[in-house]
C-alpha cells in the first residue's frame, strides 16, 4: 500500500531501523535517531542495488516518487542510477576545483613555492580581483577570448590602459598552467594580443643634470627627519639599488669591514643573489645608523613597529618634504640618475653599469657569456661615483668633457 504524508509523519523512531514501503523499489528508511531517509531497491544485471535519494521532509513524497521514476526510466534504457549518480557527483566536485579562481590560485601557490617575491605575488592577487567578478566562479575550460575581453574593457575603459594590459598577462598565465595540468587545451587570451589600447610609455621622473643633483644632494644633507629614513635618503644616490632592496634590507646583509652588500635572490627583481660594492661614504653612514638601529633585524625600521621595514611610501615622501615634487624626483629616479651619468662620463663598461645596476641581459646567447660580475671594476666605479657626488655636493660641478674629471680611479 503506497505511503501517505499522515503515514510519514506519523512514523516514530524505534529501536531498530525499519522501512515504510511505498512501492517500486522506493521506502523510507526511519532511524532509531529520529532521521527519515528515502532509499530505492532496484537491480541491475542480476544484483541487487541501492540508491540514496534524500532525507524527508527535504525530499518529499511526491519528489522521492518523481525521483524513483526517474531512475526506473533511466533502468529500462540500460543504465545505473547509482553509476550515474557517482559520476555526476564526481563532475560537479571536478568543477568546483576547475574554477578559474580554483586553478588561479592553484597557481599563485605553486609561485609561492618557487620563491616569487611577495609584493610581486600581491600585485598578481590584486590584478585577479578585476577578473574574479566576470568568470572566477566558472569553469575554467568554458572561458572565452570574448569573456576575458569583457574584464579587461571594465578596466580599460577607466583609462587604466597598463594595468588592463598587466591583467591579460596574469589571466593568461593562469590559463597556462590550466593547459599545464591537463585541465584546459587553449589559452584564450593569446587571441587577445592587440585588442587592448597600448599604453604610453612613462618613464619615471630622475634628476639627470649634474647641477640639478648637486642641488638635490645638498637638500638630502638637511633632512630632520627620522635617522633612518635619513640615511636611506643618503644611501639612494650612492648606492641606487632599487629602493623596495634597499628599504628591507637587514643588517645581516652588510659586511661592513669587507665593505659588501650581499642581496639574497628572494629579494631581488630577477630571482638571483646582487653583491654591491659600499664605498666609504656609504660604509661611514651605515656605521652611524647601526649605533641607532644595530639591534633591530631591519637596517631601516618602521617607527613603532621595529620588526617591519619603513614603508615604500616613506622614501618619497621625504622627498616631496624637501621641496621635490613627483614630477621631479622619486626613490627609484636615482637608477636611472646613475645610469646617465655613469654612461655619460664614459670611464667604465656598459656591462659593469648595468651588472651593478642588477639588469638582466635581454638576449639569451649574449647571458650565457657575460657570468662574471665585472666585481673589481665595479668596486671603482662605485668609488668614483660616491667622490663624484661629493664633488657635485661641494657645488664643484666638473663638466665631462674636461680631461680631470673623466680620470678614472
Amino acid at each position: 500500500m503506497p505511503l501517505t504524508v499522515t503515514a510519514i509523519r506519523a512514523a516514530k523512531p524505534g529501536a531498530k531501523p525499519y522501512k515504510l514501503a511505498d512501492g517500486g523499489g522506493l521506502f523510507l528508511l526511519v532511524n532509531p535517531t529520529g532521521s527519515r531517509l528515502w532509499r530505492l531497491k532496484y537491480r541491475v544485471g542480476g544484483r541487487e542495488k541501492l540508491l540514496a535519494i534524500g532525507a524527508y521532509p527535504d525530499v518529499s513524497l511526491a519528489k522521492a516518487r518523481e525521483r524513483r521514476d526517474e531512475a526506473r526510466k533511466s533502468i529500462a534504457d540500460g543504465g545505473d542510477p547509482s553509476a550515474l549518480k557517482k559520476r555526476a557527483s564526481r563532475k560537479a566536485k571536478a568543477a568546483e576545483t576547475n574554477t578559474f579562481r580554483t586553478v588561479a590560485k592553484e597557481h599563485l601557490a605553486k609561485l609561492t613555492r618557487e620563491g616569487l617575491a611577495e609584493v610581486t605575488l600581491g600585485k598578481r592577487r590584486w590584478l585577479l580581483e578585476f577578473a574574479y567578478p566576470d568568470f572566477g566562479d566558472r569553469d575554467v575550460g568554458s572561458i572565452s577570448s570574448a569573456d576575458v575581453l569583457q574584464a579587461l574593457r571594465r578596466v580599460e575603459v577607466k583609462g587604466h590602459h597598463e594595468t588592463a594590459r598587466r591583467l591579460r598577462s596574469v589571466i593568461g598565465s593562469v590559463f597556462r598552467y590550466a593547459i599545464a595540468t591537463a585541465r584546459i587545451e587553449n589559452d584564450p587570451t593569446i587571441a587577445l594580443r592587440g585588442a587592448l589600447t597600448t599604453p604610453k610609455v612613462r618613464h619615471r621622473p630622475a634628476v639627470t643634470s649634474a647641477i640639478e643633483l648637486g642641488r638635490l644632494l645638498r637638500a638630502i644633507d638637511t633632512y630632520q627627519g627620522q635617522p633612518a629614513t635619513s640615511a636611506a635618503l643618503k644611501l639612494m644616490p650612492i648606492l641606487f639599488p632599487r629602493p623596495g632592496e634597499l628599504r628591507a634590507a637587514r643588517w645581516v646583509e652588510f659586511d661592513l669591514e669587507t665593505a659588501i652588500w650581499s642581496i639574497p635572490a628572494e629579494r631581488m627583481k630577477m630571482r638571483r643573489v646582487h653583491r654591491s660594492p659600499l664605498p666609504r661614504q656609504a660604509v661611514a653612514i651605515l656605521r652611524t645608523l647601526q649605533a641607532v638601529t644595530g639591534g633591530n633585524e631591519y637596517v631601516f625600521p618602521c617607527i613603532g613597529a621595529a620588526k617591519k621595514p619603513i614603508s615604500e611610501n616613506t622614501l618619497n615622501g621625504a622627498l616631496r618634504r624637501l621641496g621635490f615634487g613627483p614630477d621631479v624626483a622619486t626613490a627609484h629616479g636615482f637608477r636611472a640618475t646613475a645610469s646617465t651619468l655613469l654612461n655619460e662620463c664614459g670611464l667604465w663598461n656598459p656591462d659593469a653599469i648595468e651588472r651593478q645596476l642588477a639588469h638582466a641581459e635581454n638576449d639569451q646567447i649574449r647571458r650565457a657569456y657575460l657570468r662574471g660580475e665585472h666585481w673589481e671594476e665595479r668596486t671603482r666605479m662605485m668609488t668614483w661615483w660616491a667622490d663624484y657626488l661629493d664633488t657635485l655636493r661641494a657645488e664643484n660641478v666638473i663638466p665631462f668633457g674636461r680631461k680631470q674629471s673623466l680620470r678614472a680611479p
